[in-house]
């Protein structure tokens, strides 16, 4: 792969010591997740999980205008796959339901709204520049917060403002999201990545294996990445999904996204 090739893929990854750094790079689509992002992202995950020199991995988006915007609807509009046959274990970006033995820092450099928000909650912790959002607008556009948003947001912030956040759709400030502790830090956007890169730094300063040990403990993981306490969340958002992407109002609002216009519901 040519270094052009390699500065246009829709991820790239590289070693900053034991710090595995991942950078969504799709800045013109808001880097909105498509089959390749997924693949290289999942593939960077299962290194820094089999790796011992990787302590601790950062997650972070290209440009400014966007951590992430989610699934790219344009391709979903076009009847293209975002999570690739065969790494649907992996959730959405090859991230929200790829549990690691490693720490996991987002580094939120712009709005993360919808799949954004929900690399966020599948992420240990987070720093989020001053004029980041979050929210899960799904229901705006007909959708299900399929990759993990529905159930985890739910265990992330008070149950009134999760359920708020899930049946409005409307964002929240970086501010706001501090206050809720949706993310550990807030700080100017030009020190996003050096602030997440500091603290993944401390991270891995101590010592990997009691580190690790924490995680399991602490999100009752196993020693093969599983999460029992999620298993409910992940079916019920299985059984949805199906039945809401087939829908009529599914179908419009993707149809309504790639048209600039409201949509029109119909209910069914």
């Amino acid at each position: 792969m040519t270094t052009e090739e390699s500065a246009a893929a829709p991820a790239l990854v590289e070693r900053r010591g034991s710090i595995m750094l991942i950078t969504l790079n799709r800045p013109d689509a808001r880097n909105a997740v498509d089959a390749e992002m997924c693949t290289l992202v999942g593939d960077a995950l299962e290194e820094a999980d089999h790796d011992p020199d990787v302590r601790v991995v950062v997650l972070t988006g290209a440009g400014e205008k966007s951590f992430c915007a989610g699934a790219d609807l344009k391709a979903i509009s076009r009847g293209e796959q975002v999570i690739p046959a065969g790494r649907e274990h992996w959730g959405l970006a090859g991230y929200v339901s790829h549990a690691i033995s490693k720490p996991t820092i987002a580094a939120v450099n712009g709005p993360a709204l919808g799949g954004g928000t929900e690399l966020v909650l599948a992420s240990d912790l987070a720093v989020a520049a001053e004029h980041a959002q979050f929210g899960l607008p799904e229901v705006k556009r007909g959708l299900v917060a399929g990759a993990g948003g529905a159930f985890r947001m739910i265990d992330r912030v008070p149950r009134t403002v999760a359920l708020e956040l899930l049946f409005t759709g409307e964002p929240i400030t970086a501010e706001r999201a501090a206050e809720l502790h949706l993310v550990n830090r807030v700080v100017p956007a030009d020190q996003v990545l050096a602030t997440a890169l500091a603290l993944a730094e401390t991270i891995a300063a101590n010592a990997p294996l009691a580190v690790q040990a924490h995680k399991r403990i602490a999100l009752g993981q196993g020693a093969e990445g599983e999460r029992p306490g999620e298993e409910t969340g992940w079916r019920a958002t299985s059984e949805a999904l199906p039945l809401i992407a087939e829908s009529e109002d599914a179908k419009e609002g993707a149809l309504a996204f790639v048209e600039k216009r409201a949509p029109i519901w119909q209910g069914r």
